[in-house]
């Protein structure tokens, strides 16, 4: 007997470990051990094997982020030689940045190092604003405040707080810009140098915010990473993504009255939420993707790897959320996301809207069945009809299903009056013929899973901003299948989370997430009838490709916005292998395709998709640090 099967024996749990890392291992591409043994130490052993078995199956691709966002700092972030360049630089309109930084026990090195940033940045016209509400004051910090005269200190002899310290802080500011710092993170050196120059760009501009990463001590390597979209207001609603580094023009530091205390936790998160109320476009809330904020990971800090030292910070965020709709007349129900931090509004509606469900079909029996009975089965709001759209089916078989169907009154099949293919015209016919105030664009090789669905949609649709609202979809394996779309990506537009796990986070917990996005997938999208009116419905000469991307693009130059949703999820038995183009002929048709859609919709490629990041990879749907070479 080998010394393994003595010290492992057969059957034991052991031995059954053993052979799946075996088997890991096995199908694990050597060049990614290092990743591993990296991924271990970051993220630790169980989310590290998750994601191998997912890369093993073919489920998933493998990212090491902090490796790869090691290399993407020594290509992307500036050397020495533009430093000096930047502290060389006569800028237009020098405007004076007022830092605050609201301070209770800080310790001695934090201080050091938060000082020591400031006075190295390449543009100078800054004030530090601190004001301390320690329980007593501390003098060995005195040396540090004194080394420079851009520093002004206040000894507070009281506590008031996270927001009351800081709005002492505003009381002593004299800067044109108002910059939100905690006493315990960083600046990178270049970061009022970029700040000054957005405002340089951007004249009208009324609040900046930054992309960050996260950082322990200086002599250790950045991590975590959180690169942001541009503006999202239902992003904004379900999480503080904006969060660090936020700039506010004095004028609108003014009109919000300082921060509040009875948010404190919270408390930046409301002032940049009541931002989104207060400015006078979105236009004037500028996002600069470049990483202009370290926030320090310690055991007191809400950045901090388990992000359970403040569980009162989260329920803050609620409140926050809950008070913003008030004051926008919005009526909705605020919870918990899934995953800390984040937030779920479900939204109210009045009356009893009626929902027209559009589905086309051509043969397939059993695969429109099991869409049928999931809808008649599984959904409790009760006004919808189900309008299926008749293609040209040839089989004896559907026809009798139409019409056993039919027996039902909240059911009608409509034929489609061509021959052929033609998506946005097979769609069109169906909306024209049905009568409900809301359109659900629907597949017929769907499965209903969340049994609210259509008063989820509803919720979403009924606010006047929204065009349309999009869903979650699941392969038959429980994959991801459709989690949003951005632009810009595998040449067109791509699923973003494609293949991801079901019970496994990506990137932030994005794909759990309620956002924005360009597009969703017409397989199970919804939108006012009016919206449609108001856009000249789908694209006709759009028949196959590229036709729903088309419509939601037209939503948005409409200045709607694209909502996803992932609390309402399907299952999508599309297979993720189907290659429609397995012919010269269809392969030439569909470059074309590809061709007319860029030229008609040049902008979004020349300017990128404002929802993605251009720090992200074009060559990869899981939000891959793009690597210098992309």
């Amino acid at each position: 007997m080998r010394l393994r099967d003595k010290l492992i024996p057969e059957g034991t749990f052991l031995r059954k470990l053993f052979r799946s890392l075996a088997h890991i291992v096995k199908g694990f591409k050597p060049s990614n051990i290092k990743k591993v043994f990296h991924s271990i130490k970051t993220n630790g052993w169980k989310k590290t094997l998750i994601q191998i078995k997912g890369v093993v199956f073919g489920k998933v691709e493998y990212n090491d982020f902090n490796a790869d966002y090691k290399a993407w700092i020594k290509h992307n972030e500036p050397t020495p030689e533009q430093l000096e360049e930047q502290r060389k630089t006569k800028f237009a309109y020098n405007p004076k940045i007022s830092i605050l930084v609201p301070m209770y026990n800080t310790p001695y090195f934090f201080f050091k190092e938060l000082v020591e940033c400031l006075i190295q940045q390449t543009y100078s016209n800054w004030e530090l604003c601190l004001a301390d509400g320690s329980t007593k004051q501390d003098e060995t910090l005195q040396e540090i405040i004194k080394s420079d005269s851009r520093i002004k200190y206040q000894f507070l002899n009281d506590n008031k707080g996270i927001a009351g310290n800081t709005n002492e802080c505003i009381k002593m500011a004299t800067g044109d810009f108002i910059a939100l710092f905690d006493h315990d993170d960083l600046l990178p050196v270049f970061s009022l140098y970029e700040v000054v120059k957005c405002i340089n760009e951007n004249p009208e501009v009324e609040f900046i915010y930054t992309d960050e990463d996260k950082i322990t001590t200086l002599d250790k390597p950045r991590f975590n990473p959180h690169f942001k979209p541009d503006f999202s207001l239902d992003f904004l609603r379900s999480n503080n993504y904006i969060c660090h580094f936020s700039v506010f023009k004095k004028e609108l530091m003014d009109k919000l009255g300082g921060e509040r205390s009875k948010y404190d936790g919270a408390q930046d998160f409301d002032i940049i939420i009541r931002v989104a109320e207060t400015v006078k476009d979105y236009k004037n809330i500028i996002h600069i993707p470049k990483v202009l904020y370290h926030w320090r990971v310690h055991p007191n800090s809400t950045a901090q790897a388990e992000v359970q030292s403040k569980p009162y910070a989260f329920e803050a965020g609620i409140y926050v959320v809950e008070d913003h709709l008030k004051r926008m007349g919005i009526k909705g129900k605020v919870s918990h996301g899934a995953s800390l931090g984040t937030y779920r509004t479900q939204y109210e509606f009045e009356g009893n809207p009626k929902v027209s469900i559009i589905i086309p079909n051509k043969d397939e029996k059993a695969t429109l069945k099991t869409c049928v009975d999931s809808i008649l089965n599984k959904t409790t709001y009760q006004n919808y009809e189900i309008v299926i759209v008749e293609n040209n089916s040839t089989s004896k078989e559907i026809f009798e299903y139409y019409e056993e169907l039919e027996k039902n009154s909240k059911i009608k099949v409509i034929k489609y009056p061509e021959e052929g293919f033609n998506y946005s015209k097979i769609i069109n016919c169906g909306v024209k013929n049905s009568d409900g105030e809301f359109i659900l664009q629907l597949n017929n090789d769907t499965e209903v899973e969340t049994e609210d669905w259509l008063e989820e949609m509803i919720g979403f649709c009924s606010r006047k901003e929204v065009g349309a609202v999009g869903v979650k979809l699941f392969y038959p394996d429980n994959t991801i299948q459709h989690a949003g779309i951005v632009f810009g990506v595998d040449r067109v537009a791509t699923h973003l989370f494609r293949g991801l796990p079901r019970h496994l986070h990506g990137y932030f917990a994005r794909e759990s997430t309620i956002q924005d996005f360009s597009a969703v997938t017409a397989a199970c999208m919804m939108a006012r009838r009016e919206v449609y009116e108001e856009v000249g419905y789908m694209d006709e000469d759009m028949p196959v490709a590229f036709n729903d991307l088309d419509f939601c693009l037209k939503i948005r130059k409409a200045g709607k916005l694209i909502v996803y949703d992932p609390f309402v999820t399907l299952k999508h038995y599309e297979s993720k292998t189907r290659g429609y183009e397995d012919t010269p002929e269809k392969v030439a048709r569909f470059e074309k395709e590809i061709e007319k859609f860029q030229a008609k919709w040049k902008e979004i490629y020349e300017n990128g998709d404002p929802y993605y990041n251009p720090n992200f990879s074009l060559n990869s749907s899981n939000y891959a640090i793009r690597k210098y070479e992309d």
